[in-house]
């Protein structure tokens, strides 16, 4: 971007799951209104995605150091730093290395996601033709320990450092989807995102008095390379459903909300359309 929309040179970002999608444009956009970003990534093995396009299953696989050469080649900073959320021991690494290398974690962007299709039913294929598993253990498991227990400790690690450096800003924003309403076809994705929200919404409170604000994000159906034509065809067809988004479009409200701008905006889900 010629003209950033807006300033954030002296802050730095920590982004999770930003090596495709909705995180790396997060982690560009970031990036070009002038923060440091450090960006966090898990890569995925092509095969936990049987069922979804291949282009898709090749972005969950990558690295990010697409996304590095982007951001520097518009003149920004960034580092990357692989690390699995599931291990609770990731959290501390990952702000120690983000500080290692531009100093305080002033804004937390919580994107990342173990998403699979899980259900109470019998049905072995749901929604435009995705494998199903029956709810069980591992399908709880993964699910909470990444958008659930993995998001409210990077917050707990956060808060921990904002306060113990007597900080005065600083921004945590949540990415959802389905969440409170529930999610047939992805319960447990659902239900980790509908906790994911609830620790948002405690932090935007019990944080307020160190001047940090706490949002979550609710996006449209979002074209990060999942999205096939029976996908555009299901969002035509509802009358809740306006149009199909492009990850950089996400990433503009989330770079908002991460600016002075906003600095009146929180405790709120915003559902984009």
């Amino acid at each position: 971007m010629t003209h950033p929309p807006f300033d954030l040179r002296t802050h730095v970002a920590l982004v999770t799951g930003a090596n495709h999608g909705i995180g790396a444009a997060t982690a560009r956009v970031l990036a070009s209104c002038g923060a440091c970003v450090a960006v966090t990534y898990l890569r995925q093995r092509e095969e936990s995605a049987p069922d979804q396009p291949e282009a898709y299953r090749r972005q969950r696989a990558s690295d990010a150091d697409h996304v590095l050469a982007a951001i520097r080649a518009d003149g920004g900073k960034a580092v990357a730093i692989e690390a699995d959320l599931m291990e609770p021991s990731a959290t501390a690494r990952l702000f120690d290395a983000a500080e290692q290398a531009f100093g305080p974690v002033d804004i937390l962007v919580n994107n990342a996601s173990a998403w699979l299709a899980d259900t109470f039913t019998t049905e072995a294929s749901g929604r435009f033709g995705w494998n199903l598993q029956r709810v069980s253990p591992d399908s709880f498991d993964r699910q909470f320990g990444v958008d659930a227990r993995a998001a409210a400790l990077l917050i707990a690690e956060f808060a921990r450092r904002h306060v113990e450096r007597k900080g005065r800003w600083g921004r945590i924003i949540g990415l959802t989807s389905g969440g409170r309403e529930g999610f047939p076809g992805e319960v447990s994705y659902g239900a980790a995102k509908a906790a994911l929200e609830n620790y948002t919404m405690s932090a935007a409170f019990e944080l307020a008095d160190a001047g940090v604000t706490a949002n979550v994000v609710h996006p449209p159906v979002t074209d990060t390379g999942w999205v096939t034509d029976d996908v555009r065809r299901f969002v035509e067809s509802r009358t809740d459903l306006i149009h199909v988004a492009q990850p950089e479009e996400v990433a503009r409200v989330i770079a908002y909300l991460a600016s002075d701008e906003a600095m009146l905006v929180t405790g709120n889900v915003l559902r984009l359309r």
